[in-house]
C-alpha cells in the first residue's frame, strides 16, 4: 500500500489526491466513515496455483481490506479444488465469504464471483445477468458501515473483444436490479474494457467516478502473462456519496518469478460524504 496522500503512476511516480478532484488526506478523525474496497480478478486455479496462492494472499493482507471483490473464483469437486474463496478467506482471518455462480448450489463445479467482507452484512442477493447465454453474473452486500448501510456489488462481464455491446446490456441489467433507495453504492469488478469504451458509460459521471483515475496506470492485466497493457479492473463509487481518499495497484510484484494472478489487483479507501 502507498502512502495515503499519494497516488502510484504508472513508471513509478506518484501524485497528490489534492489534485484529483478535491481528494484529501485520510485523516483518523473520519468517524468511521471510511471504507477500504480491493478488486482482483484472481484467474480460478491456472498457472501454478499452490505457488500464486500465498502471494494473493499476502497482496489482500497488505491492502487491509475492509471488502475484497474477487472474479473468477473457482470450487471443482471432482479436481478436489474447496472454493477458492473460502480458502484465501480462510488464511486472511476475520472475513466473511459471499458466492455467487450461475452454477446452481450443489453443482460438483461452480464458477463465479465472491465478496470478501470484515463489516456486519444487512442483505445479500444476486443475480444472473442478461443476455444469459454468457453467463455472467452480479453479487450485492448490504453492509453496515458503522451503522450506516452501504451497498457493495462485484461483477465480472463477458470478455470477447467484440462483446462492447453485450457489456453495455450487462451493464444495464446490473444498473436497473440494484436498489435506487438512496443507500450509497459501490460497484467493482473486471469490466473488460477500459475507462473509454462506449460501454461503459453508464459507469461515467454524473452518477459514477472510477476510483482510479484515467491514466494513472497504464495497466491491470499483467503483461508477463501474455496480456496486452489495458486498465480493465475497477472500483466504481457513487460521485456524489463517495470521496477517494486513496487508490492503488496491487499484488503487481513477483516473487522468484510468479505473480499473484495474471491481472493486478486495485485498491480503494473511500469516504462516505
Amino acid at each position: 500500500m502507498i502512502d495515503r496522500r499519494s497516488l502510484l503512476l504508472a513508471g513509478g511516480g506518484f501524485v497528490s489526491l489534492a489534485a484529483l478532484g478535491g481528494c484529501v488526506a485520510r485523516t483518523p478523525l473520519s468517524g468511521g466513515r471510511d471504507m477500504t474496497v480491493v478488486t482482483f480478478n484472481i484467474w480460478h486455479d491456472a498457472g501454478d496455483w499452490a505457488a500464486r496462492l500465498p502471494l494473493l494472499v499476502d497482496a489482500l493482507r497488505r491492502s487491509d481490506a475492509d471488502v475484497i471483490a474477487l472474479q473468477e473464483v473457482l470450487e471443482d469437486d471432482a479436481r478436489g479444488l474447496a472454493n477458492q474463496a473460502d480458502t484465501i478467506a480462510a488464511m486472511l482471518d476475520g472475513y466473511s465469504v459471499h458466492f455467487y455462480s450461475f452454477d446452481p448450489p450443489g453443482a460438483a463445479k461452480r464458477y463465479g464471483n465472491a465478496i470478501l467482507t470484515r463489516l456486519p452484512v444487512l442483505e445479500e442477493t444476486g443475480r444472473r445477468l442478461d443476455p444469459q447465454s454468457d453467463y455472467r453474473t452480479a453479487l450485492r452486500l448490504r453492509l453496515s458501515l458503522t451503522g450506516r448501510p452501504v451497498d457493495v456489488v462485484v461483477t465480472h462481464l463477458a470478455s470477447q473483444s467484440d462483446a462492447g455491446a453485450v457489456r453495455r446490456r450487462q451493464i444495464d441489467d446490473l444498473l436497473a436490479w440494484v436498489p435506487r433507495d438512496g443507500t450509497p453504492l459501490v460497484v467493482a469488478g473486471d469490466f473488460n474494457a477500459e475507462l473509454a469504451d462506449p460501454e461503459l458509460a453508464p459507469m461515467a459521471p454524473p452518477r459514477f467516478v472510477s476510483a482510479l483515475p484515467a491514466n494513472a496506470v497504464t495497466t491491470t492485466l499483467n503483461p508477463a502473462r501474455g496480456h496486452s497493457e489495458r486498465v480493465i479492473d475497477h472500483i466504481y463509487v457513487e460521485r456524489d456519496r463517495w470521496r477517494v481518499i486513496d487508490v492503488s495497484r496491487i499484488g503487481d510484484m513477483a516473487a522468484d518469478g510468479e505473480y499473484p494472478s495474471d491481472h493486478f489487483g486495485v485498491s480503494a479507501t473511500i469516504r462516505l460524504v
